[in-house]
């Protein structure tokens, strides 16, 4: 009986680690769709000046340049719930969402166009 506990337990523990992250790479249409007008947890990764040069309504900005800085800040976030990130082009948020995959999180979206992306729809 002790166990088949324990066995269950072991089962039930390693299940739950064995979930890995779904990185997923959307493009300007299925962003605008999935973000824009949603309560979602969006990251701007780019740094401070390109940030405040401009940025995507609702953006917090945890920049991945400083990796230690950008590990401690996505840990207030929540895991569990959909992230989605972008940079310039596309280009650090390949670095960002391993980072994002390592600490955790399940669903992470990837805008591949970044703001270049963005603000050419205008």
């Amino acid at each position: 009986m002790r166990l088949s506990i324990i066995f269950h337990f072991l089962m039930a523990l390693l299940s739950c680690q064995a979930q890995s992250a779904k990185i997923n790479v959307i493009d300007l249409k299925t962003f605008r769709h999935k973000v824009i007008g949603k309560n979602v947890q969006l990251v701007d990764i780019r740094t401070k000046k390109e940030y405040e040069a401009g940025y995507i309504d609702d953006a917090i900005r945890i920049g991945i340049a400083d990796k230690t800085n950008f590990k401690i800040q996505i840990e207030k976030l929540d895991k569990h719930k959909p992230i989605y990130i972008y940079c310039y082009s596309g280009v650090r948020t390949k670095r960002a969402s391993r980072l994002l995959e390592k600490s955790g999180f399940l669903e992470i979206y990837d805008f591949s166009g970044g703001w270049k992306a963005w603000t050419k729809q205008y």
